[in-house]
């Protein structure tokens, strides 16, 4: 099974399932096809949108232990 960490990429997150992206946007990050973004590490962007780096962690986490 995938997990993911804080300090992955968004790119690298996304490669592993696609699925992530609509986790991502309802959190707020609506930015997901804009090229910095995806150069970003997960708690990067986090920290520029306000959010909890270690709770979205946990979301998508759970996400992938479902699959």
């Amino acid at each position: 099974m995938a997990q993911v960490t804080k300090d992955m990429i968004i790119s690298d997150i996304i490669g592993i399932d696609t699925n992530i992206i609509p986790i991502l946007m309802r959190a707020g990050m609506h930015c997901i096809g804009c090229p910095s973004a995806q150069g970003e590490s997960l708690e990067e962007a986090a920290f520029v949108h306000g959010m909890d780096a270690d709770e979205l962690v946990n979301q998508i986490n759970e996400y992938l232990a479902t699959k």
